[in-house]
């Protein structure tokens, strides 16, 4: 068991520093490296967190050795990072989405398999009481059906704006919640979607769609929908789930949850486990990867099932999933 765990990062930008602050709490953690296109932002998080500073992360993976490497980087600019990483039989954690396209997530995954090495995948509300408590409360009982909002506004990074760079928000933000649909439904094998630019369609500088919604068939029968909006930048925002079964609704947040009519088998309460942090630390630090709730294989299902979205709502036409043809 390794006594401590030394950390580099890819990517030093909002989302590290939220790693970064959890990661200064973990004793068995190190940041040792430290590596962002933007110098300056890289020294400041260095000068908090401690690490050598790197603005090549091909450098940074020659001269440091690494136990675990986060990669954080928007999603068009994974280039070679992980394959690089897995090369040298360093162990993962990828922010998501993990990619923008499922052909070099295929090949990331395939490469994690070869080095034999340990993969996380940024999704961190599965690791929130609510949603262990709605794991167990929905395991044995069927699921007719799941539909879920993530209303909000548009986040200040630019290259959130340009579809080509981000996705739209269903790859990039929402993707927690068409994730957190499959941990607690199962698998999705059929997408259909429609996007639509009206909040925003007199500004050419927004590309991505400003209203989106997706319907989903699932493996065992089950429906699902999600509807998700960035035209919200003054407030008002909300983000929720509910699941629908024979004579109850379980209605879910980050928070709690609650189940309709009172009549109805209540869900027990779960106790704080692991952060995703912990999780993938102590899974590094003990070579046991049964901490971690989504690793990448699961997070390139659920990248497919979103670029699945993208294609439906390009094509017009319910479109199949890549996994539900192929594994």
């Amino acid at each position: 068991m390794l006594e401590r765990v030394r950390v580099g990062f890819v990517g030093t930008g909002g989302i590290a520093g939220h790693h970064l602050k959890q990661l200064k709490e973990i004793p068995e953690a190190e940041i040792v490296a430290l590596c962002d296109v933007v110098s300056e932002r890289a020294l400041a998080r260095a000068q908090e967190f401690g690490g050598r500073v790197f603005s090549d992360y091909r450098c940074m993976l020659d001269e440091v050795e690494l136990d675990a490497l986060y990669v954080c980087v928007p999603p068009f600019a994974h280039d070679d990072i992980e394959l690089r990483a897995a090369a040298r039989k360093i162990h993962l954690f990828v922010e998501k989405p993990v990619s923008l396209s499922l052909e070099q997530a295929l090949e990331v995954r395939a490469a994690i398999r070869e080095a034999g090495i340990l993969s996380s995948v940024g999704y961190g509300l599965r690791y929130l009481p609510a949603t262990q408590a709605a794991r167990r409360y929905l395991a044995g009982r069927q699921v007719a059906m799941v539909v879920a909002d993530r209303w909000g506004g548009l986040p200040g990074t630019p290259w959130w704006r340009v579809m080509e760079q981000s996705g739209g928000q269903l790859v990039e933000m929402t993707t927690h919640q068409v994730d957190l649909m499959r941990y607690l439904v199962g698998e999705v094998v059929e997408v259909h979607a429609r996007y639509a630019y009206r909040a925003f369609a007199d500004d050419p500088s927004i590309t991505v769609p400003d209203v989106q919604i997706a319907s989903f068939l699932f493996e065992d029968g089950a429906l699902g929908v999600v509807t998700t909006t960035c035209a919200l930048t003054q407030g008002g925002g909300r983000s929720e789930m509910d699941f629908i079964l024979r004579d109850i609704l379980l209605h879910y947040t980050t928070r709690d949850l609650r189940v309709t009519p009172e009549s109805a088998p209540q869900p027990a309460e779960v106790e704080p486990g692991l952060s995703i942090d912990q999780a993938f630390i102590r899974a590094v630090q003990t070579g046991d990867a049964s901490p971690i709730l989504c690793d990448y294989d699961d997070g390139c299902r659920t990248l497919d099932v979103t670029l699945t979205a993208n294609r439906s709502a390009r094509t017009g036409k319910p479109e199949r999933t890549y996994f539900s043809e192929n594994d």
